[in-house]
């Protein structure tokens, strides 16, 4: 579920006394209809760019940017933290998430004093916690927030001239591998992956094997009614179905590694690893105005991509595609969330310079909806590339 989170942090982190550091409030966005993007940033080692497309009533992908202090300390460590939160089922764990997870981040970093393995672990656990203890507090009065739920992060990384280089993998039954890893785990349930509609599916009912949330699926407390009949499970069951757990890899950053793209599911449905690669890397950079060297919207750019070929597959004009409307614009792709961040192998390499940055906090946007809105009962959706 985490794989590539650790490979920026690991890289980027390194206590510095000497930084100062302030708020840097030059980190809105703008928006374009469905489409909100921020096309430049700085963060600690480079630069970065955002964009978010949305398709569902509610948008259920959440995203952020923090750079600076990963700790609650001035001293650091400092890096860059990226989460993307491909919701499904509605947008209430993804947002949880996003309001969360770096918090318990930095509080669990300040009493390790340095970034780990151990520290990721324990921000995913108290941020499940965290969430389990609201859906036990809501469930009288919103019981459909028990089937909802969010993967986090989807991680591509480019090293080289061409080849892009995957850092991320999967919890999709889809994966045969994972299927085996489910029989594993439950040994005495023949039906713990069910082929759906052409579709390999946990219990018959979701595709991925780990989550925030979807606590109907992890407590049996909560797979009765209120929850609407399609939620529940015909058989009762004792131990916890999908798995919180986070999959944590470390790769080390070289000096030419040049970007890792992190983005939802709703991207690699229509871009391949490659492909996504070659439009970052094909693209001129552009000078700013202090004739600076930028990598100016290639967040955007991708999500265009993607577009293109969402309204390329229903045989339709990309202008048209662009006038439906949220809700119905689900039916032809899923909400996209891409960020880029570029990484500057001089600025990672100066662990010990006194050069100043700016604390850095942006969030990916969407239409501004009251954000105890509950999204409309369906089916469980679920990205799947984790």
């Amino acid at each position: 579920m985490l794989s590539g989170l650790m490979n920026l942090l690991r890289a980027c982190f390194r206590p510095r006394s000497d930084r100062h550091v302030h708020t840097n409030s030059e980190t809105g966005g703008r928006q374009d209809g469905l489409l909100w993007y921020k096309d430049h940033g700085q963060h600690v080692n480079g630069e970065f760019s955002m964009a978010v497309v949305q398709a569902n009533n509610l948008l259920e992908d959440q995203s952020q940017l923090e750079s600076g202090s990963l700790s609650l300390h001035e001293s650091g460590p400092y890096g860059t933290f990226v989460g993307v939160y491909d919701g499904h089922g509605g947008p209430e764990t993804s947002r949880y998430i996003n309001d969360h997870l770096f918090q318990h981040l930095k509080r669990f970093t300040s009493e390790q004093q340095s970034m780990s393995v151990e520290v990721i672990r324990k921000a995913f656990q108290a941020t499940e916690e965290g969430f389990l203890s609201l859906v036990t507090k809501q469930w009288p009065m919103k019981p459909q927030i028990a089937a909802v739920g969010s993967c986090c992060l989807s991680c591509e990384g480019q090293q080289g001239e061409v080849l892009s280089i995957q850092l991320s993998a999967e919890h999709n039954a889809c994966i045969e591998s994972v299927r085996h890893e489910l029989h594993a785990l439950h040994p005495d349930d023949s039906q713990i992956v069910v082929l759906k509609h052409n579709v390999w599916r946990v219990k018959g009912l979701i595709q991925v094997s780990r989550s925030i949330g979807d606590v109907y699926l992890k407590k049996p407390e909560f797979n009765r009614e209120p929850l609407y009949t399609k939620f529940r499970l015909r058989e009762p069951f004792k131990n916890p179905i999908l798995s919180s757990e986070p999959s944590i890899s470390v790769h080390q950053l070289q000096a030419h590694d040049q970007f890792i793209i992190f983005a939802s599911d709703g991207l690699w449905e229509h871009l391949s690893n490659q492909a996504a690669v070659d439009i970052v890397q094909n693209h001129p950079r552009n000078y700013s105005s202090s004739e600076i060297l930028t990598n100016k919207g290639s967040a955007r750019r991708l999500v265009k991509a993607a577009l293109l070929e969402a309204a390329k597959k229903r045989e339709m004009r990309y202008s048209d595609l662009k006038k439906i409307d949220r809700g119905v614009r689900r039916h032809f792709h899923d909400d996209i969330t891409v960020i880029v961040v570029f990484l500057d192998s001089n600025l990672i390499s100066r662990a010990s310079s006194t050069v100043k940055c700016s604390d850095i906090s942006v969030r990916g946007g969407g239409i501004s909806l009251p954000p105890t809105a509950l999204a409309p009962c369906t089916t469980p959706r679920e990205g799947g590339r984790l």
